[in-house]
């Protein structure tokens, strides 16, 4: 079974709360995470900055939409080693945006979201570092090769719309 980081954008896409991204990206995201449920086992850290975010974007107790059916499913299975594996990332500072094991990279430290590193640093914790599933988030595209760089991969689903996007953002 393989491992995956999700970032929050992919949920949030999948419940159409991203109007930038088209109604395709928004099936594309769906089909996705019905996939990780089937097939892959979701990487989040002990200290439950992924799953703490999730939760403050998306509501597991109301009427299900796809994002937050999917926090439903995950926090259902959070204990069910198949479905999810907990890793432990150290924080650094009281805001928890640099950890131990974020890449010691300064291009990167320096450019990089301090709300996104929680993504890398779990992905970096992992024995298999696995991909991290971007899908919303133009800025990932940039951050890529350097991450790359470091074995970090991702996974970008919309990467089309994503690299439109960024190029009018840079224009």
């Amino acid at each position: 079974m393989s491992a995956i980081v999700i970032d929050t954008n992919v949920l949030l896409v999948a419940d159409g709360q991203a109007e930038q991204m088209s109604p395709q990206c928004r099936a594309a995201c769906v089909n996705r995470l019905e996939k990780v449920q089937s097939d892959e086992q979701v990487v989040l850290d002990r200290s439950w900055l992924i799953l703490g975010e999730y939760g403050n974007r998306l509501d597991a107790n109301r009427q299900p939409t796809p994002g937050s059916a999917f926090l439903k499913w995950l926090l259902q299975r959070k204990m069910m080693p198949q479905h999810v594996c907990f890793v432990t990332i150290t924080a650094m500072n009281e805001e928890k945006t640099i950890f131990t094991e974020f890449p010691s990279d300064a291009v990167l430290l320096e450019d990089f979201d301090p709300a996104d590193r929680k993504f890398v640093a779990v992905a970096n914790a992992h024995g298999e570092k696995p991909p991290i599933l971007q899908s919303a988030d133009c800025k990932w595209l940039g951050w890529e090769s350097r991450l790359a760089s470091h074995g970090i991969r991702l996974e970008v689903l919309c990467r089309d719309e994503l690299e439109s996007i960024r190029i009018r953002k840079t224009t």
